[in-house]
C-alpha cells in the first residue's frame, strides 16, 4: 500500500550553503575560444556573470521561503518517495478539475510553480472561477525532492503507473493530464495505459517521432518534420545521447562543480526558450539559480539524466500505440520543432491545437499567464467527466 501523504517542508543547512559558495569562488574556468558566444554551448562570459552572482547575491533562503508557499507533500508509492505540490481550488464554482501536471528535464516542480495560483484560483487572475483546478505537480523520480530509485530506473510509462497511484491516494477516480518534454511521454501513457480514468490530456509536444511504417505513408509535412528532427538531433542533440548511454561519466563533474551544472542546465534554458538568444529575457538570475539550486542541493543531476537511458529502452510497439482520450497540444513557436497536424492527428485523438504567440519548452514558467489560458480553454468541455 502507498503510504499516507505527510507535509514537506525542506530546510537547506546555512553549511550547505557555504560549501556551494566555496566550491564557486573556487571554478577553474577554461578558455574562451574566438568563436561567436553560445555557438559552442555555455557562453563562458555571460557563466562567469551568472557565477559571480550566484556566490555573493543570490539568497537561496528566500527562493526556498517562497517555494515553502506552495502546499507540498512527500509520499511513497511502490517504494520511491516522491515530493509533490497538491494546491486545492480556491472558492471553485461546482467542483474542481482534478490535473496532474508532469515537468521534463532539466527541471523539477519548478516549470510549474508559476500557473498554480493561475489554474488553483483563476477568478482572481482575470479567468472564470468555473475552471478551476485542484493542481497536483510531482517530481519525477530522481528529480527534486523525489527519491533517487535504484535501478531498473523507471521510464515513462512506469512513472504514469505511479501517478495513477498516486491520484487515487489524492482521493481522485477520474483526473486530467498534462505536460511538456518527458512530462508528455507521462501523460500520453496516463492516456493509454488508464484510458478509463483520464478524462483528457493536454501535452506541448509529442516527443521525438518513432516511425517504423513506410515513409510513403506519410503525409510531406511529416517526411519534412522528420528531416528536421534528425537535422536538430545532429546539431543539438549529443545532451541526449549521453544521457542515454553513458550518464555516470557526466554525472561525475556535474555532481561536483556547480559551476559545470549550471552549464549543462543553463545552455539549455536559452537554446529552448522563446528568449531571442537572451535567456534573461525569459528569466531573472534568481529564477534560473533557483532551478540549477534545486538539482545542486538534491544531487539529482545524475538520476534525472539516467531517465533517458529507460526511456531509450522502451519498445517500438508502445510507441507505436494511439492514444484515444481527447488530446490537444498548444505548439509554442520557441520549442523544439513542432510536429504539423497530420502527425499530431496519426498519433492521437486529436480535439484541439493552437500555436500560442509566445513560449517555448518551459512555457509554463516562461508565459505562465498563456500556458494557463491555454489549460482553461482545452478541459472547459471535460469538466462534466471530472471524479
Amino acid at each position: 500500500m502507498p503510504d499516507a501523504p505527510q507535509p514537506f517542508h525542506p530546510h537547506t543547512e546555512p553549511a550547505a550553503i557555504e560549501d556551494l559558495r566555496t566550491r564557486l569562488r573556487a571554478t577553474r574556468w577554461p578558455d574562451s575560444p574566438g568563436e561567436a558566444p553560445w555557438s559552442l554551448g555555455i557562453d563562458v562570459g555571460y557563466l562567469r556573470e551568472l557565477i559571480d552572482y550566484w556566490a555573493g547575491e543570490f539568497d537561496w533562503t528566500a527562493q526556498e521561503t517562497a517555494l515553502a508557499r506552495l502546499p507540498r507533500f512527500r509520499a511513497g508509492l511502490g517504494g520511491t518517495g516522491i515530493h509533490f505540490v497538491h494546491a486545492r481550488a480556491v472558492a471553485p464554482r461546482g467542483r474542481a478539475l482534478p490535473l496532474v501536471l508532469t515537468h521534463g528535464w532539466p527541471d523539477s516542480f519548478w516549470r510549474y510553480v508559476k500557473v498554480v495560483p493561475l489554474l488553483t484560483d483563476p477568478g482572481a487572475h482575470g479567468g472564470d472561477p468555473a475552471d478551476a483546478f485542484d493542481v497536483i505537480v510531482p517530481d519525477l523520480p530522481g528529480y527534486g525532492y523525489s527519491d533517487r530509485p535504484a535501478a531498473p530506473v523507471p521510464d515513462a510509462r512506469a512513472v504514469a503507473g505511479k501517478w495513477a497511484e498516486l491520484m487515487s491516494l489524492l482521493g481522485y477516480p477520474r483526473f486530467a493530464a498534462a505536460g511538456g518534454d518527458i512530462g508528455s511521454s507521462v501523460s500520453r501513457f496516463l492516456a493509454l495505459d488508464h484510458p478509463d480514468r483520464v478524462v483528457a490530456v493536454h501535452r506541448m509536444d509529442a516527443g521525438l517521432p518513432v516511425f517504423t511504417g513506410d515513409p510513403a505513408s506519410l503525409s510531406q509535412d511529416e517526411r519534412d518534420w522528420l528531416d528536421a528532427t534528425r537535422a536538430w538531433g545532429a546539431a543539438e542533440g549529443a545532451y541526449g545521447i549521453m544521457h542515454r548511454t553513458k550518464p555516470q561519466t557526466a554525472a561525475v563533474g556535474l555532481t561536483d562543480s556547480p559551476a559545470g551544472l549550471a552549464a549543462w542546465i543553463v545552455e539549455k534554458l536559452r537554446a529552448w526558450s522563446d528568449c531571442g538568444g537572451d535567456v534573461e529575457r525569459s528569466y531573472t538570475k534568481d529564477e534560473i539559480l533557483t532551478n540549477v539550486t534545486l538539482y545542486w542541493l538534491t544531487g539529482t543531476i545524475g538520476s534525472s539524466m539516467r531517465m533517458y537511458q529507460a526511456n531509450a529502452a522502451i519498445p517500438p510497439g508502445q510507441h507505436a500505440r494511439r492514444v484515444e482520450v481527447p488530446s490537444g497540444f498548444s505548439l509554442f513557436p520557441g520549442d523544439i520543432q513542432g510536429p504539423p497536424r497530420s502527425w499530431l492527428d496519426r498519433v492521437a485523438n486529436t480535439v484541439r491545437v493552437s500555436e500560442p504567440a509566445r513560449g517555448g519548452h518551459f512555457a509554463p514558467f516562461e508565459e505562465p499567464e498563456i500556458y494557463a489560458q491555454e489549460l482553461r480553454d482545452f478541459f472547459r468541455p471535460y469538466r462534466e467527466f471530472r471524479g
